[in-house]
């Protein structure tokens, strides 16, 4: 059974809309405090003043004493003013009780008090008899005020009065009350119990139906029964328009005319059939009827059987009905059962059992409608409906799980009648109904809290149960009946909860100030005794303002920021009432329960660490993250809102961490992980907060003398968990935590990163989370493989964007990294932040060995050359490239031979002087760089003496050296023709790796070409090695043609090399036949007699070649090829007469023919020379014709 009580109601303490607030307990119901069986009927509050009406027939009327101005925690404490007993009548049936109502008219100063069924008048606030002796009697109930009238209390107001509605036993009195009481207008309608009225139309009910009432055109609208089993008809045709004047004295006389219905009423038109009356009866019949324990006193049952359940026809006409029941008759049977005497209708279950008579309910919860409560039994589910004015449905119905006691409406209007908030937007409206609900441990009272304002279409209201609790109470308990009151007068409060709650408080990430580990450092390995050391300084780290040493806090200031803090959430933390609930003698305030509680109570009490099992902490999970996605979209709507949205966002996902951190058997999904990242991340937490719950992290935390605040239960959360953490020796490492915490980390952390550049933020901040990320990239790329890049998407990438674009911790940066041996990061480090020096060392202790755990530097000498292009320091490049040169000449050289780099340039000559002294090796190179590359020829001799250093060295020490030059000779000279220059044929065949080799290829290059160099000192060298220099023929054929000793030129060439071809050029250019020719060098070509006279040295030496096949060969080519430049007869004279005339027949043809062009030649030219001679005379005859004699005289 409490299973489907509880159906779609949440009973979870604090969960709910409303909570109770104390208002006053231990309420003295006895004057002498020794009756025990007196309860408490009514009370109402106004200005101050609390009037409680008992069953004793008291009146107990408290003054209300305001709290300390300078407590702001303090409540209002209430003192007795008065005990009053009201004057009464006794009734016929002699039931006494007590004093049932008190109806406050705070517009007219006055109050009317229904005691013992006798109303009397009193004055506001002491309560002092007013209108003589003026009492009603016989008098159901007291009301009718109209809800749309303000409080004021003008004298205009005061004069009008106020209009109050008197049910007796067979009419209602519209009666006025102002400086006098007066009956204005007499209704017609018997039996009434209940009235609450808007503007002239008043919802009225008697004990078995509702009815609504025009006051000021004296009709009625009949509505429904209470109890949809009852199908009598009440008092004339269902939802028509009655007149209701009274034909007694003091009613209303009307004409025709004015019983026509108000504007808007439709009674011709508007004939209601019973089918609304069949509606609400179905809706009720489909809840199914339950038997359960003892009733209560919110019914009557008579003893006529029950009618039949089918509703009669709409306008059947009902005769000899009777009178319904007086409330005092219903309330003696209602005494009857609360005190446990059962009809015989309910001890057995006989076919018919008689009519049961629910008390009436009617609120109202807005100006246009009223809300009538219907049902079967008090133990079956009743239901709520809302009708406007004309009777019409306006909302859906609303459901009780059981008939209630009392029912109040509140909010979703601007109806005076709401509890709500400093600040209300869009308020929610509820319905509160006072009931009994069955639960395994027996019967327990509450209030049953339901929105009414949802549109049709959404899901069923949620409904939530608020029952006393047991601290709450002074002398009552779950099993003692509530009442349930709207006050006239609302009661602001405060809630203190939420200001500790929501409170920034300073929060420490440590658990105290430990003491110098005793586990040794040096037994550790670097990482550990780091670690160590900086928690040997937490307390100095914790105590130091990084932002600004020189910052002084004054004294108290932490107390100032608290209080100013408390006072902040204060002014946004406070709620008005006016709505009262009591039971026994403990009255509360029923306010609105900020939305904080509401959230805070759905949360787990604690951390996992709670929880025993996988099955629990899934549980915990689970509902921590339900309670994330519900508040996901939802938009604050006030400042209070928005921080309680951001609190718990912070507080549950703090929780989902702890669950996270504990849940190895039961590992988050990666749904659940992104609920979490992205709600600590998204709810502002402190990012030091969330590392301060990871021991292995906490010690890169970094905060300042101000500290970290945070709010106030997020801070007991986070220091619960610290404080309930197991001492150990051994600070954990960031190696000892699972692959799943550090991948979070990484996650959470590179969010975080994100924030940057907010002011809101403190610098420390990211200086934590800076130390962090780095630490966990370290600790993950150490299984990226050796030497691998940074591709993308690969931890490693993460790890260069990371210290790429520069972090806020930076010298913790540079201790971790050293600490990891990743010396190829914190150079990039160094990188980002412009240190070229320290990049550049950095470099250098990994090219000289020192270990580098990444592998990423790759050439690393080649990376320095490239960097050192990009640095402006002079004296850098100068020491880096000093120390690249002794390592790598020839890279090192180009450091100072680059003209793009942004360093000033340095002068030639300073260079050569700083290799000299610092890097000799170099030297050649950079020599190398300014003759060839600059075309310096200054240098040249310089080089020249390099380059024989090398050579002739390297011959004077090695034998196969010098077989190898001899080889070389040998070789070229056994090539069969046509075959290249030597020269040619050295640069083709020397090893490209041999410096030795290069060296000589290099001084062969200068000293055949057109530098001015010393040819003597260079002769000199070769001459004092005598055996060297017949290896070194080519160097000595260059500097015989520069000296302009031809025939030993050729000679070495002839004899030496056998270079034939290079002899010839050699006759023809001279020494340039040795290099290639360059500019200006067409001057310095032998003239032609010269020439001949070469080519005449050059044919001796070929007619001297030892072998004669090569003798021959050479000597007919020479003499075929170059035949013009000599004479036949000494060519003739030459040749040896044993030759062959094979040899020379095609110079002798050539010269012969040469011979026969010449004659013929000079003989064309001697006819020419005559021919022209004629024409001359020819010509100089004709002119002296034509002038004639010419006569000189003197």
């Amino acid at each position: 059974m409490a299973t489907d009580v509880q159906r779609n109601s949440r009973h979870l303490a604090g969960a709910g809309p409303y909570v109770l607030r104390p208002l006053l307990q231990n309420v003295p119901l006895s004057a002498d405090g020794g009756d025990e069986e007196i309860k408490i009927n009514c009370v109402d509050f106004l200005d101050g003043n609390l009037y409680v009406g008992t069953t004793a027939s008291e009146l107990l009327h408290f003054f209300q004493i305001p709290p300390d101005p300078q407590d702001p925690t303090g409540s209002s404490q209430f003192i007795l003013a008065s005990r009053l007993r009201p004057a009464y009548s006794e009734s016929p049936s002699g039931s006494r009780p007590g004093v049932q109502q008190i109806l406050l008219l705070p517009r007219v100063a006055k109050a009317c008090v229904l005691c013992n069924w006798t109303v009397t008048f009193y004055s506001l606030p002491e309560l002092s008899p007013v209108f003589g002796t003026i009492q009603v009697k016989n008098c159901n109930w007291i009301g009718g005020v109209d809800l749309n009238e303000g409080l004021g209390s003008s004298v205009d107001e005061r004069s009008r009065g106020m209009t109050i509605l008197l049910s007796l036993n067979r009419r209602i009195q519209a009666v006025r009350v102002g400086e006098d009481v007066r009956v204005v207008r007499k209704i017609d309608f018997a039996g009434s119990t209940l009235s609450v009225r808007r503007d002239s139309i008043a919802c009225v009910a008697d004990s078995r139906s509702y009815s609504l009432l025009d006051i000021d055109r004296v009709l009625k609208i009949p509505l429904m029964s209470i109890s949809s089993l009852d199908n009598s008809q009440p008092g004339g045709p269902f939802g028509q328009a009655q007149n209701v004047a009274s034909d007694s004295d003091g009613g209303l006389l009307r004409s025709s005319s004015s019983a026509s219905t108000r504007p808007g009423l439709e009674v011709p038109g508007h004939a209601r059939s019973t089918s609304l009356g069949g509606f609400i009866a179905a809706g009720v019949r489909r809840q199914g009827g339950r038997l359960g324990g003892a009733e209560d006193s919110i019914f009557q049952e008579g003893d006529t059987p029950e009618p039949s359940r089918s509703p009669g026809p709409a306008g059947e006409p009902t005769t000899n009905k009777p009178l319904p029941a007086t409330p005092r008759e219903a309330g003696g049977i209602a005494a009857a059962q609360a005190a446990g005497t059962q009809s015989p209708a309910r001890t057995t279950s006989p076919p018919k059992p008689g009519p049961v008579f629910l008390r009436p309910h009617i609120a109202s919860p807005s100006p246009e409608e009223f809300l009538i409560v219907t049902g079967t039994g008090p133990l079956d589910p009743g239901i709520g409906m809302f009708v406007n004015l004309d009777g019409d449905p306006t909302r859906p119905t609303v459901e009780f799980d059981r008939y209630p006691r009392e029912i109040v409406v509140d909010g979703a209007s601007a109806d005076l009648s709401s509890s709500r908030s400093s600040m209300p937007v869009d308020e929610d409206g509820y319905v509160l109904a006072s009931m009994g609900r069955e639960f395994p441990d027996g019967l327990h009272h509450g209030l049953e809290i339901q929105r009414f304002d949802v549109n049709v279409g959404e899901d069923e209201p949620e409904k939530f149960w608020l029952e006393i609790e047991s601290s709450e109470a002074g002398e009552s308990s779950p099993s003692t009946p509530i009442g349930i009151r709207t006050l006239l007068q609302t009661e602001e409060m405060r809630f203190e909860e939420v200001v500790e709650i929501l409170c920034q408080r300073r929060f420490s990430p440590f658990s105290g100030h430990p003491s110098t580990p005793t586990i040794s450092m040096g037994s550790s390995d670097s990482r550990t005794a780091l670690s160590m050391e900086r928690l040997s300084q937490e307390k100095e780290l914790f105590d130091r303002d990084l932002e600004s040493e020189e910052e002084v806090l004054p004294e108290g200031w932490e107390a100032k920021r608290n209080k100013e803090g408390e006072d902040f959430v204060r002014s946004l933390a406070k709620s008005s009432s006016r709505l009262a609930a009591w039971a026994g003698a403990d009255i509360w305030w029923a306010v609105r329960n900020p939305l904080l509680l509401q959230l805070e109570s759905t949360l787990p009490t604690s951390a996992s660490k709670s929880a025993t099992t996988d099955v629990e902490k899934k549980e915990t999970r689970q509902q921590l993250l339900s309670l994330l996605t519900a508040i996901k979209d939802r938009d604050a709507k006030t400042e209070l809102e928005f921080m309680t949205l951001g609190y718990i966002k912070q507080r549950a996902s703090v929780m989902l961490l702890q669950a996270f951190l504990e849940s190895a058997g039961s590992p988050f999904t990666d749904e659940e992980m992104t609920i979490m990242e992205q709600n600590l991340v998204g709810g502002d937490l402190d990012a030091r907060v969330v590392l301060s719950l990871i021991p292995a992290l906490r010690n890169e935390i970094v905060v300042n003398r101000r500290g970290i605040w945070i709010y106030g239960g997020v801070k007991d959360l986070v220091q619960g968990y610290i404080s309930s953490e197991k001492p150990k020796p051994v600070i954990q490492a960031v190696s000892s935590l699972p692959s799943n915490v550090l991948q979070f980390l990484r996650r959470f952390l590179a969010a975080w990163r994100k924030k940057k550049g907010f002011g809101s933020i403190p610098e420390e901040v990211f200086r934590t989370v800076d130390a962090s990320l780095l630490l966990v990239l370290l600790e993950l790329d150490q299984d990226t493989p050796k030497g691998q890049t940074g591709k993308s998407g690969t931890i490693r990438k993460e790890l260069y964007d990371l210290v790429d674009h520069g972090v806020d911790c930076f010298d913790r940066a540079v201790d971790l990294l050293e600490t990891y041996r990743r010396l190829f990061v914190l150079s990039r480090l160094y990188q980002h932040r412009k240190m070229a020096a320290e990049v550049l060392a950095t470099w250098r202790r990994i090219i000289e060995g020192e270990e580098d755990s990444g592998g990423e530097l790759g050439d690393g000498e080649q990376r320095v050359r490239g960097y050192l292009t990009n640095i402006s320091s002079q004296a850098l490049v100068q020491e880096y490239g000093i120390w690249l040169a002794t390592r790598n000449p020839k890279l090192g050289v180009q450091v100072f031979a680059d003209d793009k780099g942004r360093a000033p340039k340095f002068e030639p000559t300073q260079v050569v002087e700083i290799l000299k002294e610092e890097a000799p090796g170099a030297v050649k190179y950079y020599l190398e760089h300014l003759v060839f590359g600059k075309g310096n020829t200054a240098y040249v001799n310089e080089l020249i003496a390099y380059y024989l250093d090398i050579v002739i060295e390297d011959l004077q020490s090695s034998a196969a050296s010098r077989e190898t030059v001899t080889a070389s000779y040998e070789a070229y000279r056994a090539l069969r023709p046509p075959k290249p220059t030597y020269f040619q044929f050295l640069a083709d065949n020397a090893p490209p790796d041999d410096e030795v080799w290069q060296s000589r290829l290099r001084l062969l290059q200068l000293l055949g070409g057109g530098h001015d160099y010393d040819t003597a000192a260079i002769r000199q060298r070769l001459d004092a090695l005598e055996s060297q220099q017949q290896l070194l023929v080519p160097e000595a054929i260059i500097l015989d043609g520069r000296a302009k000793r031809h025939e030993d030129a050729i000679r070495l060439l002839v004899h030496r090399l056998g270079d034939y071809d290079t002899a010839a050029s050699y006759c023809l250019r001279g020494g340039g036949s040795l290099s290639t020719p360059g500019p200006g060098r067409r001057d310095s070509l032998p003239t032609k007699e010269m020439q001949a006279r070469l080519f005449r040295v050059l044919l001796a030496e070929f007619l001297a070649i030892d072998d004669l096949s090569d003798r021959v060969e050479q000597t007919g080519a020479l003499l075929e090829r170059f035949g013009g430049w000599f004479d036949v007869l000494e060519v003739l004279a030459l040749i040896p007469d044993s030759w062959a005339v094979d040899v020379t027949a095609g110079f002798l043809i050539k010269a012969l023919r040469t011979l026969v062009r010449e004659r013929q030649e000079s003989m064309l030219t001697r006819s020419l020379s005559g021919a022209e001679n004629l024409r001359v005379n020819y010509d100089l005859l004709t002119n002296i014709d034509e002038k004639g004699p010419v006569v000189q005289t003197e």
